[in-house]
């Protein structure tokens, strides 16, 4: 058994949700080794300075991690935190997913201070995201929507919704519940109108590969049904070119019951919403990384190598 660390240094964007999350593990650290100092180093990243174009066309979600990522490389920090669905699905070899925090509502929410629901809004009515994954699925469910691109950090986009540039925004149901804005979700939308990303609502912990000891000593935090459905969602997502650039939704949920199955949903679609293909399964959560291979290869059966040739992908 490794002695308790002395001192962690934690990795993390400026934003305040991003803060918020290294605090809460900074937090869960030191209830778990009081003597330990857990430092916050803060840090802008190329996703947080470029907020005037889609992040698919900037080189998508890896530009909230890079800086980072440098960070843990050069040793001035020993772990990042990063909101799951914001992780690119390949890590380089010379970092490590470490632990995975239990996970917080992982769907997503409408937020609007003229409609109660996506159902309540007119036909031309503009709903902003940022997500090509939102818009896929807006498009397909309520074409009469008109869907903006909504950019910046959670303040940001409120504070757009609030001037008026948008009727409706749609927003993870996790960040806003971590920052006490809870009041502002008008509705949780179901899976079924608006399957998350892969990863969505988890927290993860990324060291430098070879870290023994930083893994031993965030074992307390992982959390084993999260890691399995996140393995399991991102092993879809990583089969499928999945990134900004893809509309792509992967879910899974640990089902109650003596079983304790993993049940996984995925969608791959067109940016219009007007191709889609939809699969699901089960099956043991310690087989999460081959069920979300096998739920790519009924996807790909289904229709989704059509789809990803006419994105490029």
């Amino acid at each position: 058994m490794n002695k308790a660390p002395e001192r962690i240094v934690i990795a993390t964007r400026e934003s305040r949700l991003a803060l918020w999350q290294a605090g809460h593990v900074r937090d869960q650290l030191q209830k778990w080794y009081p003597a330990c100092r857990v430092e916050l180093l803060g840090m802008t990243t190329r996703g947080d300075q470029i907020l005037d174009r889609p992040l698919a066309k900037v080189g998508g979600k890896g530009l909230f991690v890079k800086e980072l990522e440098t960070a843990l490389f050069d040793g001035r920090a020993d772990i990042a935190v990063h909101s799951m669905k914001d992780v690119p699905m390949d890590l380089p070899p010379e970092f490590a997913l470490i632990a995975t925090g239990r996970r917080e509502v992982p769907l997503d929410a409408f937020v609007s201070s003229r409609y109660a629901s996506l159902d309540d809004m007119p036909p031309g009515a503009v709903v902003g995201t940022s997500s090509l994954r939102r818009e896929a699925q807006l498009h397909a469910r309520y074409p009469y929507l008109a869907v903006s691109s909504l950019r910046g950090n959670l303040d940001t986009r409120l504070r757009k919704l609030d001037e008026g540039q948008y009727d409706a925004i749609i927003l993870a149901a996790a960040g806003l519940t971590r920052l006490g804005l809870k009041e502002r979700i008008r509705a949780v939308l179901p899976a079924e109108v608006s399957l998350p990303a892969a990863g969505q609502g988890a927290l993860g912990i990324e060291a430098a590969a070879g870290r023994d000891d930083l893994a031993a000593w965030l074992a307390p935090l992982n959390d084993p049904n999260t890691a399995a459905c996140v393995r399991a969602e991102r092993a879809v997502a990583r089969a499928l070119a999945g990134s900004c650039e893809v509309p792509l939704g992967a879910y899974a949920q640990i089902q109650d019951g003596s079983e304790g199955w993993l049940w996984l949903r995925g969608f791959v679609a067109t940016p219009d919403g007007a191709r889609m293909a939809r699969a699901e399964l089960t099956g043991p959560p310690d087989e999460a990384e081959a069920l979300g291979l096998r739920l790519a290869a009924e996807l790909r059966a289904r229709g989704a190598d059509e789809i990803l040739a006419s994105l490029g992908a």
